[in-house]
């Protein structure tokens, strides 16, 4: 689905809250930073995205998928409940139909190098990096991370009792995926869960990943 129909589906829609004055995540604003991009630069969000991101670090098992198909091979993702065979919806849509909101698909590897290099500030500096690291505190997407969440510009704050990570959460139909890094992008962690999770969708099962994301945190952190 072309990005701008994804917007359309929201485009009569009241604004939630007057700008600047409240925090809410949303996957409409990304796209709509995507398609910022290619006014701004007369290029293909896609070619930005091979050209600043995925060729300078040399990200070759990561992709923005066109098709439904996924990149073989991959991780396959499920849907489960209780007395029923788990269901595979790993290709129930389109990878990347969510576009510039998540429809990129890695590895855990690459995704390890690209949060270090992201949170640690390789791909850009200055007055760009200070805005992304200008944070509203209490905001999160969902699922929400690790600590103390606090949004900023494409990037969240985790304090823990550890120490502090910058990173991401997501998830989507058979996955949810946290990636997180040290503020000099020499420590990092990546957790993937073959399942979509959050505190409201199998909060049993929610609990135990975010133990274990709080603990990879404290690995990641870790001297």
């Amino acid at each position: 689905m072309p990005p701008r129909q994804l917007v359309e589906y929201v485009a009569g829609e009241d604004l939630a809250f007057p700008p600047g004055s409240a925090y809410a995540y949303s996957n409409t604003e990304n796209i709509l930073v995507g398609l910022m991009v290619e006014a701004a630069t007369r290029r293909s969000y896609e070619h930005q995205l091979g050209s600043r991101v995925v060729g300078p670090l040399g990200l070759r098992g990561t992709s923005l998928p066109a098709g439904f198909r996924m990149p073989r091979p991959f991780i396959h993702g499920y849907a489960t409940e209780p007395g029923l065979e788990p269901e595979d919806e790993s290709e129930i849509v389109a990878a990347g139909y969510t576009w510039a909101s998540g429809g990129i698909v890695s590895t855990p590897f690459e995704l390890n190098r690209f949060v270090r290099a992201y949170a640690g500030g390789k791909l850009f500096g200055g007055a760009v990096r200070a805005a992304q690291l200008t944070f509203v505190e209490g905001g999160s997407s969902d699922p929400p991370g690790p600590g103390t969440n606090a949004a900023g510009l494409g990037i969240f704050r985790y304090a823990t009792d550890c120490g502090t990570l910058y990173g991401h959460t997501g998830n989507l139909f058979g996955y949810t995926q946290f990636i997180g890094a040290t503020g000099d992008g020499r420590r990092s962690t990546v957790e993937s869960a073959n399942a979509q999770l959050s505190p409201d969708l199998k909060p049993e099962v929610w609990q135990k990943l975010a133990l274990a994301n709080e603990r990879a945190a404290c690995a990641a952190l870790a001297h």
